[in-house]
């Protein structure tokens, strides 16, 4: 290992839970303009809102929620995953194949962010981790 890696090294747990959070907040804004309007949407939503889209709009919100904080975070992060590859399935990959052309980059990305927290947890920086330490002590 050289030295950038080992100076590096220990901030990886915590750096993950920065991602974590970060990628909650967002996700969970995407939860809050279903569920509330707010932020507004460029083209408002049906209302009431349409089976699927207000499921999207509660697993968006509470699931944000839950990763926000990390908890539950595994479990949370694979529902949230199928979700978002079920999303681009259904909305973006009938518009054509390329996902920048047909508006799935996103849900995508979250696919695959909410993928790799269902295999590395929340971080040190997370109530999973509090949990655990407090398990073990």
């Amino acid at each position: 290992m050289n030295k950038l890696e080992v100076t590096l090294l220990p901030w990886a747990p915590r750096i993950l839970s920065v991602l974590r959070v970060v990628t909650a907040l967002l996700f969970f804004e995407h939860g809050l303009q279903k569920m509330v309007g707010f932020p507004p949407a460029p083209q408002p939503f049906p209302s009431p809102l349409p089976t699927m889209m207000l499921a999207s709009g509660l697993l968006e919100f509470g699931g944000g929620l839950l990763m926000l904080v990390g908890l539950f975070t595994r479990p949370v992060a694979f529902i949230l995953s199928g979700m978002m590859a079920i999303a681009y399935f259904l909305a973006h990959a009938p518009r054509g194949f390329f996902p920048i052309l047909n508006g799935g980059e996103l849900a995508i990305v979250y696919c695959f962010v909410f993928f790799y927290f269902f295999f590395a947890g929340g971080g040190a920086w997370s109530i999973d981790a509090a949990l655990a330490r407090r398990k073990t002590s």
